[in-house]
C-alpha cells in the first residue's frame, strides 16, 4: 500500500519513522485534530501494525491474525499523511535526512522515531551458527505472524517438538501459547515444547513470587525448561552449550533485541547499547529536532524496561511535544510511571498480573488482558 497526499508548499515537514504503539496514537490524535500547518510523512515497512500484546493469543488460537492488527490506511487518510512503505538504512541527523532501502532519501524538519528494536541476524548468527537458516525469528513480528500458521499446520499433520530460545516475557508467553495450541483440538497427541533459557531462571526480572507462578504455569503445560544456552542450529536440532543436542522441528528465537544498526552512523547521541538517548521530553539529547519513543529509545534521566506498556504510555506526551515543537511552544516533561501493570498470558485463557511486588493469577486476569488488548486495537482501527 502506498497512500500519498500532495505536500503543501512552504509548510514544515514532520516524518514519523516507524508505526509502533506511540506513533499509532500520534496518527490517531492528529486525524481527530488535523494540523493545517504541517506536512506529515509516515515511513514503515508494513501497512499495518501487528499488535505484539495479542500475538501470544494468536499463537494459542484465541484470535485470528486480522483481529490483532491495526490498519494504517484510515489513520493516514484522517490526518492527510503521506505513506512510504519502506525501511530506513541510514539516518543523517545533521543533514536532516533519512535514506530508505529503496534508495529514496526523505528530508525532514522534525523527526520522530518509533521503529522498535530489531533482532540482529548477523550477531545472532555469530552466536548461534545456523540460526539464520533454521530459526523462526520473533521479529519482525509481522513476518512471524505470517509464518506461524505454517508451523501450526505442521503440528496438525503430526506430533512436533518446538524449542523456544529465550526466557524473557516474549519467550515465556510464546512457549506457553504454543504448548496450549499443540495440546488442543485438531492436533495429534505427543506435541511438546521446550524452553531454552540460556541459564537464567524463567521470569528472572520479576519478583520471586511471580517466578514461582510462571514455573507452575510451565509445568501445567508440560513444558521442559532447559537452563542452557543455544550455541548453534542445524536441520532438526539445536546445539546446547553443555554439548547436548536437542531434536526439534522448529526453533523459535525470542532472544533479546538490539538497536537498529543504522543508528550507529546517524550522529544522534546513543546509549551504551546503541539506542537513541532521549531526555524528559522524549527528545534527542543531541538534536532538538529529533524525538523518539518506545523500544528504540532510552530515557537517560529515567531508565525503564523496554516493553509495550511504556511505548503505549509514551504516545500522548510524544504527540504533545511534537505539536509544541512545530508550533514553537514550550515542551512539557514526561515522567514514565514507576510501576506498570504487566499481564503475562499463560497459554490458555489464564494469565498472571504483576503490579510492582503484588501479583495474582486466574482466568479473570486473562479476560482483563483480553478486554484491554481488544480495546487498544479497536481504539486505533479508525480515526473516528
Amino acid at each position: 500500500m502506498t497512500s500519498t497526499s500532495n505536500a503543501r508548499p512552504g509548510l514544515k515537514h514532520l516524518v514519523l519513522l516507524g508505526a509502533g504503539h506511540a506513533h499509532v496514537h500520534v496518527l490517531h490524535s492528529l486525524a481527530k485534530n488535523r494540523p493545517a500547518d504541517l506536512n506529515i510523512t509516515v515511513i514503515a515497512p508494513y501497512p499495518r501494525q501487528l499488535y505484539s500484546g495479542m500475538v501470544p493469543g494468536f499463537v494459542a488460537g484465541h484470535y485470528s491474525l486480522d483481529q490483532c492488527v491495526i490498519p494504517l490506511a484510515g489513520l493516514l487518510a484522517g490526518c492527510g499523511a503521506r505513506y512510504i512503505e519502506g525501511s530506513s538504512v541510514a539516518l543523517d541527523a545533521g543533514a536532516k535526512t533519512v535514506t530508505l532501502a529503496s534508495g529514496e532519501t526523505v528530508a525532514w524538519d522534525w523527526l520522530s522515531l518509533n521503529t522498535g528494536p530489531v533482532m540482529d541476524r548477523e550477531r545472532i548468527e555469530a552466536q548461534m551458527p545456523g540460526a539464520r537458516e533454521h530459526a523462526l525469528f520473533v521479529r519482525p513480528i509481522e513476518a512471524f505472524g505470517q509464518l506461524w500458521p505454517q508451523v501450526a499446520a505442521l503440528g496438525r499433520s503430526r506430533p512436533i517438538h518446538l524449542a523456544v530460545v529465550g526466557a524473557g516475557a516474549a519467550g515465556l508467553e510464546l512457549a506457553m501459547a504454543a504448548a496450549h495450541a499443540l495440546q488442543g483440538a485438531g492436533y495429534p497427541p505427543g506435541g511438546r515444547v521446550s524452553l531454552v533459557t540460556g541459564g537464567p531462571p524463567p521470569a528472572q526480572n520479576y519478583p520471586a513470587g511471580v517466578q514461582r507462578r510462571v514455573v507452575q504455569a510451565l509445568r501445567r503445560l508440560q513444558i521442559t525448561v532447559l537452563p542452557d544456552a543455544c550455541v548453534g542450529m542445524s536441520a532438526g536440532e539445536i546445539q546446547l552449550a553443555g554439548g547436548a543436542r536437542l531434536a526439534c522441528d522448529a526453533p523459535l528465537l525470542a532472544v533479546g533485541a538490539q538497536a537498529p544498526g543504522w543508528l550507529a552512523g546517524s550522529g544522534l547521541a546513543l546509549d551504551d547499547a546503541g539506542f537513541v538517548a532521549v531526555n524528559r521530553f522524549q527528545q534527542s539529547t543531541s538534536h532538538t529536532h529529533v524525538f523518539a519513543a518506545g523500544d528504540v529509545a532510552s530515557r537517560i534521566d529515567a531508565p525503564h524496561p523496554r516493553s509495550g506498556v511504556y511505548a503505549v504510555r509514551g504516545g500522548p506526551p510524544l504527540l504533545a511535544n511534537l505539536r509544541a515543537a512545530w508550533q514553537g511552544q514550550q515542551l512539557r516533561p514526561y515522567t514514565p510511571p514507576g510501576r506498570t501493570l504487566n499481564l503475562i498470558s499463560c497459554g490458555g485463557r489464564y494469565a498472571i498480573a504483576v503490579w510492582g511486588r503484588l501479583h495474582v493469577e486466574g482466568r479473570w486476569v486473562w479476560h482483563l488482558k483480553d478486554r484491554i488488548d481488544r480495546g487498544f486495537v479497536a481504539r486505533y482501527t479508525s480515526p473516528s
